[in-house]
């Protein structure tokens, strides 16, 4: 498959028309059930030429008359004439205005206009009827056109139908303006043909004359068409409706023919040439009506998912087949792309039958380093490399793309730290809450964790972080405040002193369990190097002690009554933390039973 599967390529040799006229391009696709006809009309009086009437009327009426069974899917107005162009008009007393305008032009002095306007609404409602353009006033413009035979007006509507006793087709509208002398040819390529029974083409084209009939033919794959006597192989614009087989349509022409037997069963394109030895002949309109049975495979991204932090995207999306007269085979292809960087493949996982769709979703992952704005595109029949396995009826519609904002968490931000008494062997008991005091935050959104890893995944956070006790010193406490869409992150720091101890000012050796020894808070297991001495009150030593031998009142020192209890007094200590932030600490304790 090619980006461009249908493609329609123009050559036209003339200098002067080149620079002035709009290529005739795909304007709009019908595919299914779909057939077209064509009515309208000129405002010449009569053919032009040096020695006709310079004169034109304002108002002329065609007539519409459809089968109760064909339904009208669109109508397209196009009105043309000599000039820059008279772009407001009516139909039925209903003003027209352009939607779309195009020129060319013969040479300096002599340029011609047409217009386009959609007229469904105008044409559904009024249905068969007779059909009057009004308003359309050329006489003021067209006295420098009629020496030499240029002066025309004229307006003709392509009304496209559905009928179920229709073949699938594809019908294709193509517009714009382009003079035909000399030569003008038309590839239409990939057409697919699967049944070549009443394939037909029709044009709207104006200013050709009938007196003029010099190599004026029509071709397709290399073969003159024509519709004798309407349409003879010489003479392709005479003045004709082959709709209505009317020959008095002045210098314009709605021309429609069958080309069942120029195109044959799996031809894949056909070439249209129109050529013209002197008659100056502009193409507005070219209408194909081929049985094409086909996919359209396009694709919707309809929602998207990002997480903070994560540069994976879950991406919603639905691949259509509606525009089409085939179903769409299963395991067609799916890429996504990050500026031309393959991130995702895909495929339908079902038959897609027409006009239905099918929904589904996928996780890409983008790189670490990508701006956080970034569009993907997502292109259905895409196997990965550009390239697709599906022909389809229009190979320009496969693309979709999305624009999205990844959330982004921003800079870890440093609170101040927490700092703990020791309470035994390098371990305190903190209220975490403590350390948002600067914050302005609730409760409920709050998170506190060990690690970065856990707070991104919102995972193994503190249960209890109102008594908090440390895992090392120090320790590094991470916050997570939730702030829709995302969250912002904190970190603080835990850490260690080692307080000064609380000593007791007595204390009662009697084996009651209560306050039985010599219980120095905030010492043990914290000042792990200390030594204790106690004296009596002659200053005699009597205890000495350290981290593994606290004082219960026993005598273990000098030189008597070792093992023993001391009796009912006061008792006096040293106490030596060996820590460079202290000095030793001298008291007395009272001994009481």
């Amino acid at each position: 498959m090619g980006r461009v599967l249908l493609t329609i390529w123009f050559v036209l040799f003339s200098a002067i028309a080149s620079l002035n006229a709009q290529d005739i391009s795909l304007f709009q696709q019908f595919n299914g059930r779909f057939d077209y006809v064509a009515i309208g009309n000129t405002m010449n009086i009569a053919e032009n030429g040096p020695s006709g009437p310079c004169t034109i009327a304002t108002t002329s009426s065609a007539d519409l008359n459809l089968s109760a069974d064909q339904t009208i899917a669109a109508a397209y107005l196009y009105w043309a004439g000599s000039g820059t162009g008279d772009f407001d008009i009516t139909i039925n007393d209903i003003p027209i205005t352009a939607e779309r305008t195009f020129s060319d032009a013969l040479d300096a002095n002599r340029v011609f206009f047409a217009a386009f306007a959609d007229v469904t609404d105008i044409v559904t409602t009024l249905g068969n009827d007779t059909y009057t353009i009004s308003n359309f006033d050329l006489n003021n413009v067209i006295a420098p056109y009629c020496p030499t035979g240029t002066n025309f007006g004229g307006w003709a509507i392509s009304i496209i139908y559905q009928d179920d006793t229709l073949p699938l087709n594809q019908l294709n509208v193509y517009d714009g303006l382009q003079s035909v002398p000399t030569f003008l040819s038309i590839t239409l390529d990939n057409l697919n043909v699967l049944d070549n029974e009443n394939a037909k083409i029709g044009f709207i084209a104006w200013e050709g004359d009938q007196s003029l009939a010099v190599n004026e033919q029509l071709s397709i794959n290399g073969n003159v068409i024509s519709n004798p006597p309407l349409n003879p192989a010489n003479n392709a614009f005479n003045g004709t409706n082959s709709f209505t087989g009317a020959t008095n349509l002045y210098n314009m022409d709605i021309d429609v023919y069958n080309i069942q037997n120029n195109i044959t069963i799996g031809d894949t394109s056909a070439t249209i040439t129109l050529t013209s030895g002197q008659d100056y002949v502009m193409i507005n309109n070219i209408i194909t009506v081929l049985n094409s049975q086909l996919p359209d495979a396009t694709i919707d991204i309809t929602d998207y998912i990002v997480n903070c932090g994560d540069n994976s995207i879950e991406l919603f999306y639905t691949v259509n087949n509606f525009n089409s007269t085939d179903v769409l085979p299963a395991n067609t292809p799916i890429a996504f792309y990050l500026d031309g960087l393959l991130i995702g493949q895909s495929q339908t996982t079902n038959p897609i039958n027409i006009g239905e769709s099918e929904s589904n979703t996928i996780i890409v992952t983008v790189p670490e380093d990508s701006n956080p704005d970034l569009t993907i595109i997502a292109i259905v029949d895409d196997d990965g490399t550009m390239s697709g396995i599906v022909t389809e009826t229009n190979e320009d519609n496969n693309i979709n793309f999305v624009d999205i904002q990844l959330l982004v968490i921003p800079d870890i931000i440093t609170l101040p730290g927490l700092v703990g008494c020791n309470e035994g062997f390098e371990v305190s008991t903190y209220n975490l809450f403590d350390a948002l005091v600067n914050l302005e935050f609730e409760e409920d959104n709050i998170s506190f964790y060990q690690s970065l890893d856990d707070l991104e995944t919102a995972s193994n956070p503190i249960l209890i972080p109102t008594a908090y006790n440390n895992s090392s010193n120090p320790e590094i406490i991470y916050v997570r405040l939730e702030s829709p869409p995302c969250y912002e992150v904190y970190q603080f720091q835990l850490s260690i002193e080692n307080c000064p101890p609380y000593i007791p000012q007595g204390f009662s050796p009697n084996d009651d369990t209560f306050n039985d020894w010599f219980n120095i808070q905030g010492l043990y297991d914290i000042f792990t190097e200390h030594q204790l001495k106690i004296y009596n009150r002659y200053g005699d030593i009597i205890f000495e002690g350290n981290n593994e031998k606290p004082w219960n009142g026993k005598i273990n020192s000098g030189l008597n009554n070792h093992g023993k209890t001391v009796p009912v007094g006061t008792y006096y200590y040293i106490l030596n933390l060996n820590d460079p932030d202290y000095r030793p600490m001298v008291g007395w304790v009272y001994v009481n039973y």
